[in-house]
């Protein structure tokens, strides 16, 4: 639809499982094979996940998976991997990543210098046989989250049923998302926005889309969302100290906007929550 509104060509589309949660790949295949689309999967938050009886980056022409340090399946340093069933894409992807090279010293293309060491592949191989154990732990602690925050009035994560979240991310969304984290910083809990600004609203992407007009819920949810600490080797005892500080700063937060406005609270006692 955009495509057709500004006059563009469209090629492919992008659909990114964030957080760790799959894309509706039924829909987003369907479509695309529709107009004629290729499909490149952004997994770079979802090493795992699964959408029906399928892997996410089984669905697409192309998918693309980082190795960044803190994603679910990491190396020390940066790296990333692109999948494909396509031999012809798989042979383009390998000339583009050593200098567009298809014969040594000969660039018959535009290409980068993007190879992943052997350094950073033996590290890889090393924990990839722990990726289901340690996606598993990330959902017992979403799960424990889920709990606990239950009663707090904040917006939670809502997985989609035929799906299989391997949480990258736990975030919650907040009205006054920014005092709150402020007040989780204050009683030793870290937490980070995961993102504050949307990709039409980026600075080097101005002009590229004219007359694109505001996207509402995009908007929204970049002032609202919150990431919470969220790692394999996070404690039961820590998760815990996490949603007690959480639902106290959450109290509190309601207590002040109902005093703002002339209306009574019941206060809610301070506890210390820690958490790396």
């Amino acid at each position: 639809m955009a495509a057709k509104m500004f006059g563009w060509k469209a090629m492919a589309v992008v659909p990114v499982h964030l957080y760790g949660h799959p894309a509706d790949m039924h829909a987003i295949m369907s479509s695309a094979r529709q107009h004629g689309l290729r499909v490149i999967e952004d997994c770079a938050q979802a090493h795992g996940a699964s959408f029906g009886n399928k892997k996410v980056g089984t669905f697409g022409d192309l998918a693309a998976f980082s190795f960044y340090p803190t994603k679910n399946l990491g190396a020390l340093g940066d790296g990333g991997a692109i999948a494909t069933n396509d031999p012809a894409l798989a042979a383009q992807v390998r000339v583009l990543r050593e200098y567009g090279w298809k014969e040594r010293y000969v660039s018959a293309v535009p290409g980068v210098n993007s190879r992943l060491d052997e350094m950073q592949a033996a590290i890889l191989r090393a924990r990839l046989p722990h990726l289901d154990d340690d996606n598993e732990r990330r959902r017992v602690i979403a799960a424990q989250y889920d709990a606990l925050l239950a009663d707090s009035g904040l917006t939670l994560p809502q997985p989609a049923s035929i799906g299989t979240h391997v949480y990258h991310q736990y975030v919650i969304r907040a009205n006054r998302r920014d005092g709150l984290r402020a007040a989780l910083k204050e009683q030793g809990v870290g937490t980070l926005i995961h993102y504050p600004v949307p990709v039409h609203e980026q600075p080097a992407y101005a002009g590229r889309l004219p007359d694109a007009g505001p996207l509402t819920h995009t908007e929204q949810a970049a002032r609202e969302v919150l990431s919470l600490p969220m790692y394999p080797q996070l404690s039961d005892a820590d998760v815990r100290a996490v949603a007690a500080a959480l639902n106290c700063c959450a109290a509190n937060a309601d207590k002040t906007s109902a005093e703002a406005h002339g209306l009574q609270s019941v206060g809610v006692g301070r506890q210390r929550a820690d958490s790396r």
